[in-house]
């Protein structure tokens, strides 16, 4: 199984304290999906970007994250404007070199 990240951005439409509140609302639903490792938040508050890194055991996990109702539920969610959605593979080996966390999660393999 290779690793594959998702990456997710938008425009935030609501206040930052606002959409944080949305995404501790959501916490329990990332921690218990399929085949996610990890996600990490992101939050550009001065240019109202916001988003997520999330690393996938495979491209199957991925690739139904992307498929599935919370990113389609994206397209049409009222705080955000230009959504974008990536999948990457991970190069393991330089990643690694340069304490990349994929190797603590234990999902190449380790």
């Amino acid at each position: 199984m290779a690793a594959r990240i998702v990456q997710i951005n938008f425009t935030l439409t609501i206040p930052t304290e606002q959409y944080h509140e949305v995404g501790a609302s959501l916490t329990d639903t990332f921690a218990s999906m399929p085949g996610l490792q990890w996600k990490i938040w992101l939050l550009n508050e001065e240019n109202r970007r916001a988003g997520g890194l999330y690393l996938f055991e495979d491209e199957a996990a991925a690739q139904a994250y992307v498929d599935g109702p919370i990113v389609a539920s994206l397209g049409s969610a009222p705080f955000l404007t230009e959504l974008s959605v990536s999948q990457f593979g991970v190069i393991e080996d330089i990643t690694a070199a340069t304490r990349g966390p994929i190797a603590l999660t234990g999902a190449l393999g380790d």
